[in-house]
């Protein structure tokens, strides 16, 4: 049995990678021109999230114990600029984001969990600082799948369980835990 730090370490990772697939399934459904759809011109669209997504892994978790997460160097306002990436560019974005975040989190142990650390100069405990990404990205990912579901309509293949469907889904023998999977 894992001691209460590994299994909270352990599920951390689970988690994002769910939702980082979430929205993996979503890109695939989407083309280029589709990802770079905004409703209105105060919405993003998927790639502007997907910048400011990589572009807060990359400050928060570079350096993740020893370093503000707010880097000198990071750009926040340009991550919400138009930049029309291609598709794989806007992939690749997302793989180096994400490269970061999981590098960071596997290499914790249990006994970082309890350090102090900066985001905005703002002391937080690890733990702490994992739950706000822990919020954040989720948060942001759904915002990519409703822009995603906005798009494809009637076209949109379902990530969960569809409409009407929860009766048999609950009663289907194989259910599990999707997040289990990773």
């Amino acid at each position: 049995m894992n001691s209460p730090g590994k299994e909270y370490l352990t599920t951390v990772i689970r988690r994002l990678k769910y939702y980082k697939d979430l929205a993996e399934k979503t890109f695939e459904q989407l083309d280029e021109k589709e990802l770079h759809f905004r409703p209105n011109e105060e919405s993003n669209s998927v790639a502007i999230i997907v910048q400011h997504m990589a572009g807060n892994m990359l400050s928060r978790f570079t350096n993740f114990l020893t370093e503000d997460g707010e880097k000198e160097w990071r750009q926040r306002d340009d991550e919400f600029e138009i930049h029309n990436y291609s598709k794989q560019q806007i992939i690749d974005l997302w793989d180096k984001g994400w490269q970061v975040v999981f590098d960071a989190l596997g290499s914790l142990t249990e006994e970082d969990l309890l350090k102090t650390i900066t985001i905005r100069k703002e002391a937080l405990t690890v733990i702490d600082a994992i739950n706000r990404q822990l919020a954040h990205y989720p948060h942001h990912i759904g915002q990519i799948l409703f822009i995603g579901k906005m798009i494809k309509g009637d076209q949109w293949k379902n990530l969960s369980i569809p409409k009407g469907q929860s009766n048999a889904y609950n009663q289907s023998s194989d259910v599990k835990d999707p997040a289990k999977k990773y």
